[in-house]
This record gives C-alpha cells, sequence and structure tokens, in this order.
C-alpha cells in the first residue's frame, strides 16, 4: 500500500490518474499532449516515468495494441484505502 501513497503523492501523477479516471485508455501523445493542454510542463520521458511508478503501484494497466502501449486507471488500489478507512 506503501507505492500507492507514493504514486499519488506526485500532483503530475494525480492529474494522469484524473485523465484515465472513468474508464478512459489513453496512450502516451494522448496523455502528454493532455497534460501539455492543461499547463504541466512535463516532457514526454517525465511523463513516461510517471506512468511507470503509476504502473508499478498497479493503478495503471497497459496493453499493447499492436505498437501501441494503451494505459488506463486501475481503481482497485484506491479502493482498498477506501476500505481500510471508511469515513462514515
Amino acid at each position: 500500500m506503501s507505492d500507492v501513497y507514493r504514486a499519488i503523492a506526485d500532483p503530475t501523477r494525480r492529474q494522469i490518474l484524473d485523465l484515465l479516471a472513468g474508464g478512459a485508455e489513453m496512450t502516451l501523445f494522448e496523455i502528454c499532449t493532455r497534460l501539455l493542454a492543461a499547463g504541466t510542463t512535463s516532457s514526454r520521458q517525465a511523463v513516461s516515468q510517471h506512468l511507470m511508478i503509476l504502473e508499478e503501484s498497479d493503478l495503471v494497466r497497459t496493453a499493447r495494441v499492436g505498437r501501441t502501449k494503451i494505459h488506463r486507471m486501475n481503481p482497485e488500489p484506491l479502493r482498498e484505502i477506501a476500505a481500510r478507512w471508511p469515513l462514515d
């Protein structure tokens, strides 16, 4: 669970998760384009490293379609946190 906390501690990674929330699937190029439009100045390589950390924490899962890597959010680790400390 500590990997999840480390992953969501960074504001750029939270922005990436926001982009992928709700079942969206995006390529690295699409994520970089949306982040740039939102005012984030991270390079393609930096975004790729953020995605790697999100993958390692299982917050993002990927699939290959030909030569393209598709990213999508996996909300389960966040659900586990919510289940551990319910607000009600």
